[in-house]
């Protein structure tokens, strides 16, 4: 068991013939544990847990995979596994799975600091917070350490932050056994409701369920100008929607849109940058959005839906932004549609209608018969591989062993989320042993002055400085537990205040020095990183304005009377379209300065929704009528210029 190192040395290891099988027979036990607990399975047949020891039997497994998959080296191949990560790997299922056993004798008696307590407390957090620096990096691991040494020695914070200092064996033990630590709602929502929609996403994939919605964005948006942007545009919307990964799914659809949106002739720049904002939109797409929603329905004590149903117009504008820049943007360069060779056939691409009846079990189940939302994505799951087996996609048929290989897959790809989850309970306990919670709230909103926004503007730029570098499941347990309590304090609707840090949390993808999703695009356009994420910011323009809209006026979230709300949709979308012109520079035809100008006058006008502040009726009356008066001004001129050229 041995391979060669760098040195050209024998180095000793477990080799690829041994721990892949181990690995995957791990990730088969991680998914099966989340579907049983999804399915009440363990009740049904007499067994007695607490929700903490199945999180606990979830992270026993998951923390040896990490150990097992990813070298203590980022960005290095993994091949022969060392003896050290062997090692670790064998400690952390011991330690937690002691805590399985041991739960339910240990629980109480946390604040008696027994050894039983505090010894696998120490050895979990430790060794979690190694999994953590191999799956995200360093960043999180600083900020989730900052938090613990304030845990430790927060009375010497002074003013309004001071805390009540811990001692390491009651917090090592708070940590691993009370319900708002590790194991705390971070780690259950990823545990069931990631887990079966990751499954979902894998089922889609194996049984060429994504290939299909790929297909039918190249057939549906191709034939029109500038299809290859628009393409790009719905296909990661829908791809993203599932992910629930930025960077993923840049990676999964940028290869093949990217260079399609070059081929065009727009800048690798550009193509890189509509591929990034397009991706990263897609965790804010209903009807699946990305994990942070389910977390965000848990914290909020709702249903998935009302988060779903509520965040549905902001990611209508947000992807009409784009679309109609992505439009304008082709017309101006005079770039035409997808070479006809290049699309897929109608008469295939029509043989994986089969598969949208998976989101019609999923949709219905979630919003009618209001299933939990794993249980929804595990039926959606099913029927996605019934209709596969039975009709297939493009002539092929998915093997009963690809079916079966999906479990291995699955549990090896919520790795990294559980590990983010857990790490992240460890924020959530400093916060609620610590009293770090109030103060914060507290020291914001002195900071703010009372002003809501004030507050808003300080913490839309907190949310992007803390989202740097960060995965959005991580970034926006932070940011609820930091940011959100403040904006409610000041009488914001909870509902906008949690969408309000997720959109600016997310932002922090596209958004230069660090912008993940960006830098990643402009790998595969082979594009300058920073052009690309500037560029990014520019398309992503809705994303930094709507956020405030809904704040101001919850109606842009469907809360309120009917016809405000119909009317708030009605002006906004004509906004998103007069600004998304005025960044173009193009209309109907090319915009002077001046044009740009009203445009994005009248535009940002009618965005401002009616019941944003006494008064703003007034503001959506003068962008409607002038904005009207523009766009008519321009129909004529640019006929008037045809005429003319005709003659």
């Amino acid at each position: 068991m041995t391979t060669m190192g760098n040195d050209g040395k024998a180095a000793p290891g477990l080799p690829p013939a041994l721990w892949r099988p181990i690995a995957s027979v791990l990730g088969i036990i991680l998914t099966l544990l989340a579907v049983a607990w999804s399915l009440n399975l363990p009740r049904m047949v007499g067994l007695a847990l607490y929700p903490q020891q199945f999180l606990a039997a979830v992270l026993a497994v998951a923390l040896p995979l990490a150990f097992l998959m990813l070298p203590a080296r980022r960005g290095t191949e993994r091949e022969n596994v060392p003896w050290y990560d062997c090692l670790l790997a064998l400690i952390s299922f011991i330690a937690v799975g002691y805590i399985v056993v041991r739960y339910p004798q240990v629980v109480n008696l946390i604040f008696s600091k027994p050894a039983s307590a505090y010894v696998p407390g120490l050895v979990s957090i430790i060794l979690l917070l190694e999994a953590l620096r191999r799956t995200t990096g360093l960043s999180l691991v600083i900020i989730i350490g900052v938090f613990l040494l304030y845990a430790l020695f927060g009375n010497l914070v002074p003013g309004r932050l001071a805390g009540r200092a811990q001692d390491w064996q009651m917090l090592s033990g708070y940590m691993a056994f009370d319900v708002n630590g590790i194991f705390g709602i971070p780690m259950a929502v990823a545990a069931t409701v990631v887990v079966a929609f990751i499954l979902f996403g894998n089922v889609l994939g194996v049984t060429g369920g994504s290939r299909f919605f790929t297909d039918a964005s190249l057939l549906a948006m191709g034939r029109f100008r500038g299809g290859s942007m628009k393409i790009a545009v719905l296909a990661s919307m829908l791809f993203g929607s599932i992910s629930g990964s930025a960077v993923a799914n840049v990676t999964a659809t940028g290869i093949v849109t990217i260079p399609l949106i070059k081929r065009d002739g727009y800048p690798g720049y550009k193509a890189g940058a509509i591929e990034a904002v397009a991706s990263t939109g897609g965790q804010l797409m209903p009807p699946v959005m990305g994990a942070a929603a389910f977390l965000m329905a848990e914290f909020l004590q709702i249903s998935y839906a009302e988060v779903a149903l509520a965040a549905l117009i902001p990611s209508v504008l947000y992807y009409a932004a784009l679309f109609i820049q992505a439009d304008l943007e082709a017309a101006r360069l005079g770039i035409s549609n997808v070479r006809g060779a290049e699309l897929p056939e109608r008469k295939a691409v029509l043989g994986g209608l089969h598969f949208i009846l998976a989101f019609v079990v999923l949709i219905g189940t979630l919003f009618w018969l209001l299933w939990q939302p794993e249980r929804a994505a595990l039926a959606a799951s099913l029927t996605a591989a019934v209709t596969a087996l039975a009709f297939g996609y493009r002539s092929v048929r998915p093997t009963l062993s690809a079916l079966l290989s999906i479990f291995a897959d699955t549990g090896k790809s919520v790795v990294e989320i559980i590990v983010i989850s857990a790490a992240s309970g460890l924020v959530i306990g400093v916060l609620n042993v610590t009293g770090l919670s109030f103060n914060l709230t507290y020291a914001l909103v002195q900071i703010g002055g009372g002003s809501a926004l004030v507050l808003l503007v300080l913490s839309a730029i907190v949310c992007i400085i803390l989202g740097m570098g960060l995965p959005t499941l991580g970034v926006y347990v932070l940011l609820a537990a930091l940011v959100a309590p403040a904006m409610v304090s000041v009488g914001i609707e909870p509902m906008a205040a949690h969408l309000f840090v997720l959109y600016f949390g997310m932002m922090s993808m596209i958004t230069p020095p660090i912008a993940i999703a960006a830098f990643a695009a402009a790998s595969i356009a082979k594009a300058p990183a920073m052009q690309t994420g500037w560029a990014s910011v520019k398309f992503g323009w809705a994303a930094f304005i709507v956020p405030f809209l809904f704040v101001y006026s919850p109606s842009l979230l469907l809360i309120g009377d009917t016809a405000e709300i119909a009317m708030a949709i009605v002006t906004a979308v004509l906004g998103v379209w007069l600004i998304s012109a005025a960044l173009a520079g193009y209309f109907m035809s090319s915009l002077s300065t001046t044009m740009r100008i009203l445009f994005g006058f009248f535009g940002l006008m009618a965005l401002i929704p009616a019941g944003a502040f006494p008064g703003a009726i007034y503001t959506d009356i003068i962008g409607v009528c002038g904005g009207a008066l523009l766009i008519a001004a321009e129909i004529y001129r640019t006929r008037d210029e045809r005429k003319k050229a005709v003659t």
